[in-house]
């Protein structure tokens, strides 16, 4: 650290290195002069001014890709693996013209050129523009890491507006009328029935099930194509216990996975398949019924469009799908009454249990 000289007017002086410029072909090192009162008072000015220089260097140095890459790997197991994998993924293939730029040339006209020219690009594969959730997302990625490495520069980018997508959502007997008896009967059930999500579904383990419910406690989700097992005991909302109705329950005691594990005093997996299996063999299932196209992921709409037609309180609504409130509030300190919990599940289950039981009786 550079030093404090005393001056004849009895303050301090010290001299930061500042940058060498060439004179006359001759490299000239430049200096900052940093007075006060004080040595420490001094050398403390210069040294905050050296601290800073390696920052701006830094920054001038840095590409918008770097500093993207950088953002990541500080939230690398803090986010979930999903989130990172999916940060990834926009690193790789959007906004690609900014990712090259320095960030010391980057401003808001610039990053507003670069959404800009990515709202006019076709998906190869939709082959339709990209949506503004995906533009959204990438804008949200370089923000933060504009934020974290440059929060000097202004970021008020105008997106593109999100389109109001009206979904016609089939009943649940005519998604009944399809799956019964299929291969995935059981775990589009639970995703109807119970508002259990795919990566939940596939996280569910025979030691999940006891005295007729399941709590769900982990994950299985794809990152970067590898199925990986997260823990969910952390997401308040996410962790829960559900009731398993009879019908439900006859089902997963037929389930091969369930049988084998059970009669070896093992644990494992009730459901086995993967997400895109399971999402392909329902598409196939509708295809082949002339069935309206209804994603997997819209059961657990079907599930939250029948507690609002059976006048489900949202509280409960919100507990048995594990959705979050949008209160701290209301998240943190209401609670609900398991009497009260335990009649909500009642008044689901009896709905769909008189559906189930419509459907066998005619034939």
């Amino acid at each position: 650290m550079a030093k404090a000289k005393r001056l004849n007017s009895g303050n301090w002086r010290t001299l930061a290195y500042s940058h060498t410029e060439i004179v006359d072909g001759k490299k000239i090192k430049r200096y900052e002069s940093f007075t006060a009162e004080t040595k420490a008072e001094s050398e403390y000015m210069a040294a905050e001014f050296s601290y800073n220089k390696k920052k701006r260097m830094r920054k001038s140095e840095l590409t918008v890709g770097q500093a993207v890459d950088d953002y990541i790997k500080s939230k690398d197991g803090i986010l979930s693996g999903t989130t990172i994998a999916g940060y990834r993924k926009i690193r790789r293939n959007n906004l690609q013209g900014l990712m090259k730029m320095k960030l010391s040339d980057v401003d808001r006209k610039i990053i507003q050129e670069a959404v800009n020219a990515e709202a006019k690009l076709i998906s190869p594969k939709t082959k339709k523009p990209l949506s503004a959730k995906t533009i959204g997302n990438a804008h949200g990625l370089v923000y933060s890491a504009i934020e974290m490495f440059a929060p000097d520069i202004l970021v008020k980018t105008t997106l593109p507006r999100k389109k109001k997508n009206v979904t016609q959502l089939p009943t649940p007997d005519e998604i009944f009328k399809l799956i019964k008896g299929t291969d995935i009967e059981l775990p589009c059930l639970l995703a109807m029935w119970l508002s259990f999500s795919m990566s939940e579904i596939r996280g569910i383990k025979i030691s999940a099930i006891k005295d007729g419910c399941i709590t769900i406690t982990r994950v299985i989700v794809d990152v970067d194509g590898i199925p990986t097992e997260q823990d969910v005991t952390k997401e308040y909302d996410r962790t829960r216990k559900s009731v398993v109705p009879p019908y439900l329950m006859n089902l997963i005691e037929q389930n091969e996975n369930y049988i084998k594990h059970k009669s070896e005093g093992t644990d494992g997996y009730l459901i086995t398949k993967s997400g895109k299996n399971i999402y392909d063999r329902f598409i196939l299932l509708q295809q082949k019924a002339g069935f309206q196209h209804t994603r997997f992921h819209d059961l657990r709409a079907v599930n939250a469009s029948v507690m609002l037609q059976l006048n489900i309180p949202n509280k409960y609504a919100q507990e048995r799908g594990g959705w979050l409130t949008d209160s701290t509030l209301k998240s943190a300190y209401q609670k609900t009454f398991s009497s009260e919990r335990l009649r909500v599940d009642a008044v689901i289950d009896e709905y769909f249990t008189s559906i189930v039981s419509d459907e066998i009786t005619q034939e």
